[in-house]
């Protein structure tokens, strides 16, 4: 089967966390790029990172590139295309440009002119709420010819249906859990849970449940797609008990009942425990010592802050308190707000783009 560059897109800052991912799951040599990871493959790695890979949002096929510089260049090299080989007929599609240092600087008549070519030369309809998205990025003059093979954003997994207010992204979260090293045989705690990301991510990784299970994606609706194969590559093994429990905490009841409710869905909830409580107030599960990781309240989703600095300094002296042996996350927006838990800090990680904010995740060796 004939290769192809595949592009991956993450959030900016959790490029080296995804390509680890992108390695241990048998990828052929991939590379770190701005935005993302990419690394060449067919058809069947591009399903296969939809369903598999859980840190990344997007998977984008590249189908071809050529040079234009006018937009009747563009014109006519996007009708010499063979767009039958990847799009059908019968599925609409919807057009995206953008344009950078190139000759072409009008996005809106480049995606005309290609729109014109698949609407009168390929008969295909357009439409902007269809599920198969075809990209178009002219940098330098160069057309570079890409396919959403995703649709909806990989962090929907297809079985969440609470969220809390301001909630961690799945993607985001495995990708965090991976920094602090989690590979599926340590207790994980949130202690101010929300709608449970966390603690479910955690619980699907040890479990061996690939995120994209309950889902559907973009290349369905494709010309190279497979439907005898992609039932085969996605049948469902065994279940793979974890050997340690996941837990998390709100303090309000709400939360608790969402994370449960999303625990269940998501087929782990004999393998998470969610109790309300205060933050101050928390107390170790009584198993082995693993990580906490929590995303506090932080920027504009609190104004008070002096409460919020409170909040943070009552969270740490908790488990500077009870906590001995665990290692502890801070997914946090200001440092100030890290270094009030009064915890032994190492250095953050990098900055990450999170709902408008940019945000670090703050991290200690095993507590004393």
């Amino acid at each position: 089967m004939k290769k192809f560059e595949i592009f991956l897109i993450t959030s900016p800052g959790l490029e080296k966390a995804l390509v680890e991912e992108v390695r241990e799951a048998g990828f052929a040599k991939p590379k770190m790029m701005p935005g993302g990871v990419r690394f060449r493959g067919n058809w069947h790695d591009v399903w296969r990172a939809n369903l598999e890979l859980r840190g990344a949002v997007k998977v984008l096929a590249r189908i071809g590139s050529f040079s234009a510089m006018s937009l009747g260049a563009l014109e006519k090299r996007a009708r010499d295309f063979d767009w039958g080989q990847f799009l059908r007929r019968d599925i609409p599609v919807k057009v995206e440009v953008t344009t950078q240092k190139s000759k072409i600087y009008h996005q809106g008549a480049a995606a005309e002119r290609i729109e014109k070519i698949l609407r009168e030369d390929v008969g295909m309809a357009i439409d902007p709420d269809a599920a198969v998205v075809l990209k178009a990025r002219i940098d330098d003059n160069l057309v570079t010819l890409s396919i959403d093979t995703s649709g909806e954003s990989l962090h929907k997994r297809g079985h969440k249906a609470a969220v809390a207010k301001a909630p961690m992204r799945e993607t985001m979260a495995a990708l965090f859990l991976r920094q602090m090293g989690f590979d599926g045989s340590q207790t994980v705690f949130d202690p101010m849970c929300g709608s449970g990301t966390f603690v479910i991510e955690a619980a699907e990784i040890a479990a061996g449940l690939r995120p994209g299970r309950s889902r559907t994606f973009a290349f369905e609706h494709l010309a190279t797609f497979d439907a005898d194969v992609w039932a085969t590559m996605r049948q469902v093994s065994a279940l793979t008990a974890p050997a340690c429990q996941f837990f998390g905490a709100d303090r309000d009841a709400g939360a608790v009942t969402s994370s449960r409710a999303n625990a269940t869905r998501a087929g782990v909830a004999d393998f998470t425990d969610f109790s309300q409580g205060k933050a101050e107030e928390i107390a170790p599960p009584t198993a082995a010592p693993g990580i906490v990781i929590v995303n506090p309240p932080y920027g504009s989703r609190i104004s008070n802050k002096g409460h919020l600095y409170g909040l943070h300094s009552g969270l740490g002296m908790a488990l500077k308190a009870r906590f001995s042996g665990w290692r502890v996350g801070i997914v946090t927006t200001e440092a100030g707000l890290a270094r009030a838990t009064g915890l032994p800090l190492l250095e953050p990680g990098p900055s990450v783009s999170h709902g408008g904010l940019r945000v670090r995740l703050f991290q200690t060796d095993p507590l004393p």
